[in-house]
């Protein structure tokens, strides 16, 4: 019974890291319709800028204070561990960056699909690092996912007209993405979850620093900070990584990777309901096959060793 518990404690976890991932894009989305004290709508450098500082800053803070409670129990990074971790983290920086200037241009409830392509990109990622041909049931997953995705992006239909732009860059965020899931699942395992989010931060602001002085042309607005960055940065770079570390030991790879695809219907929900997107019958019917595909492709039978 206290198996069946901690199961469900993981399960309850991981979806509730997964749904607020899925919430992100929509607070995203509001921050760019919001305008500062001087009049002026936010940038992407401005918002992701604050969502790394802040994150850092409580992550800091998390760290502290798992060092003055646990003292010598805590096992500290070695140079080398720090080295990779910030290495993995300048891909968590460019997903953001993809992520966040994609759903400038097209809608969250298009963005969230696009980020899902991860599904069938890992399976092509593993495939060359592996140098194998993926099992059946990951190809015919990958098929599903595509079929979905058609569906999803309702570009089958003549009146839907998407931003190129928002497009490639859904696609970039997604294999930026697939990158940041393989590296951090096989670099510096053992040390809290706490120290491994602090170096990928640490590896993505620099990231996010040289894009923002590149990209951004007018004064820094300040007040993003305390208007949006608090809430961007816990959705999207505190509850997250947090919940989704403590869960998936609970609930194993396969089931907290299915549960994990919570994020699609919350995303595409949130941007329907407070951000007035219309998401029709074929594009729910097409989130629905790309869950399912997750699914089929986590569910081991118990017949194959």
């Amino acid at each position: 019974m206290s198996n069946n518990n901690s199961v469900l404690k993981g399960v309850f976890l991981v979806g509730l890291g997964a749904s607020s991932y899925g919430m992100l894009a929509t607070f995203v989305k509001l921050a760019y319709s919001d305008t500062s004290s001087q009049g002026l709508h936010y940038t992407p450098a401005e918002i992701i800028s604050a969502q790394f500082i802040i994150g850092i800053l409580i992550i800091l803070g998390i760290n502290a204070f798992q060092k003055n409670r646990k003292g010598t129990a805590v096992v500290k990074a070695t140079p080398t561990d720090i080295k990779k971790l910030m290495l993995v983290g300048t891909s968590t920086g460019l997903t953001s960056i993809f992520y966040y200037l994609a759903v400038k241009y097209i809608p969250v409830s298009i963005g969230i699909v696009l980020l899902m392509q991860t599904v069938w990109m890992g399976v092509v990622l593993e495939m060359f690092l592996e140098k194998k041909l993926p099992s059946k049931i990951k190809i015919i997953a990958v098929i599903i996912v595509l079929f979905g995705t058609a569906l999803a992006t309702n570009v089958l239909s003549s009146t839907m007209d998407l931003d190129w732009r928002g497009i490639v860059l859904g696609l970039l965020a997604a294999a930026s993405f697939t990158t940041t899931m393989f590296a951090a699942n096989k670099v510096a395992v053992t040390i809290s979850a706490a120290q491994r989010s602090l170096y990928m931060l640490l590896g993505g602001i620099l990231v996010v620093f040289i894009f923002a002085l590149l990209t951004q042309k007018t004064p820094f607005n300040f007040d993003i900070f305390y208007k949006w960055g608090i809430l961007i940065a816990l959705f999207g770079t505190v509850i997250p990584p947090l919940l989704l570390n403590a869960g998936f030991p609970l609930t194993g790879i396969g089931l907290g990777s299915i549960v994990s695809a919570l994020e699609l219907p919350v995303s595409v929900t949130m941007a329907f309901v407070i951000l007035n997107e219309q998401v029709v019958l074929t594009q729910w019917l097409g989130i629905v096959l790309i869950i399912f595909a997750i699914v089929i492709m986590n569910i081991k039978s118990k017949r194959v060793l």
